[in-house]
């Protein structure tokens, strides 16, 4: 990818993340589009972690902590929902329970802490303080 693109790209990947990331809050914590789910219950908890965590990583604020709790947050989820610690037929595999979306967040929300918010996001704004003229 050329240099100048890569900051544009990879800022729309955080949003785009955001995005599909805060429906399944939605769902959780409202009820848009789903099943609202009992207040203060742990996939309610979870939804707030979907909704709040989401948006910090699409404005890029706190980004690497974020992040490492919406992949924490989303390997739970595999672990305890898709994957069940099941080892017959075998049901461990992403594609068998059903948990490829939720290995994919776990995976992509970790390359996010580990990487950053990049240079479009507001922790970078932090670190430089504030935009150039």
């Amino acid at each position: 990818m050329h240099p100048r693109v890569e900051p544009s790209a990879y800022a729309l990947l955080r949003v785009v993340f955001w995005a599909l990331f805060m429906f399944h809050g939605l769902q959780k914590v409202l009820g848009f589009l789903g099943k609202q789910q009992e207040t203060f219950s742990q996939l309610w908890v979870g939804g707030v972690i979907e909704l709040v965590a989401g948006a910090l990583i699409a404005v890029g604020l706190f980004t690497r902590p974020a992040a490492l709790l919406a992949s924490g947050t989303m390997a739970v989820a595999y672990v305890q929902f898709h994957w069940k610690l099941d080892f017959a037929d075998y049901r461990w595999l992403p594609i068998v329970n059903k948990g490829e979306a939720a290995v994919l967040y776990c995976f992509a929300f970790l390359y996010l802490a580990a990487r950053g918010a990049g240079s479009w996001s507001l922790d970078a704004l932090k670190r430089t303080g504030g935009p150039r003229r």
